[in-house]
């Protein structure tokens, strides 16, 4: 349990970041399985649309410093990748 009022406000904001950090990372997930889905369906065209307005997603989220940058990149490149290997 916190002591100080400084401990107790600090538990506080721990919470509220802690809400919208996950929030902010189940976006991301649901940009993640979009891709998927969409590359699941084995339409190339509609794959790449989605994929383009995910990956904005995905960079604003690595901006955040919620995830790391090189996590975002290997999200995006695996992502390019199974989009490229539709025939």
């Amino acid at each position: 349990m916190a002591n100080t009022a400084q401990a107790r406000k600090r538990a506080r904001q721990a919470v509220k970041l802690n809400a919208h950090n996950s929030s902010q990372r189940s976006t991301l997930r649901t940009a993640i399985k979009a891709v998927r889905k969409a590359i699941d369906a084995g339409d190339k065209a509609a794959a790449a649309q989605v994929f383009q307005a995910s990956v904005s997603t995905i960079d604003r989220i690595a901006d955040k410093k919620i995830i790391h940058k090189n996590k975002a990149a290997r999200h995006k490149s695996r992502l390019a990748a199974a989009i490229k290997a539709l025939a």
